[in-house]
């Protein structure tokens, strides 16, 4: 199953870019990369940033090594 890392690597974006797009501080997305807890509002935005990018329609249980917090 693909990382944050993978569909980052894929779109040409840092870190940075992922964190601007899904309107996060940089900190977090380097946390969720890492598999540190983040809150499901988090995740959400990862996601549509990496599907509004792919045109896909992901899940937040699509993304392996997501550590959501309930």
């Amino acid at each position: 199953m693909p990382t944050i890392k993978y569909y980052r690597r894929i779109l040409g974006w840092s870190q940075y870019d992922l964190a601007r797009l899904a309107r996060l501080n940089p900190n977090t997305v380097r946390k969720a990369e890492n598999g540190k807890p983040i809150s499901g509002q988090t995740a959400i935005a990862i996601v549509d940033a990496f599907n509004e990018a792919l045109g896909e329609h992901m899940l937040v249980r699509d993304i392996e090594g997501l550590n959501v917090t309930v």
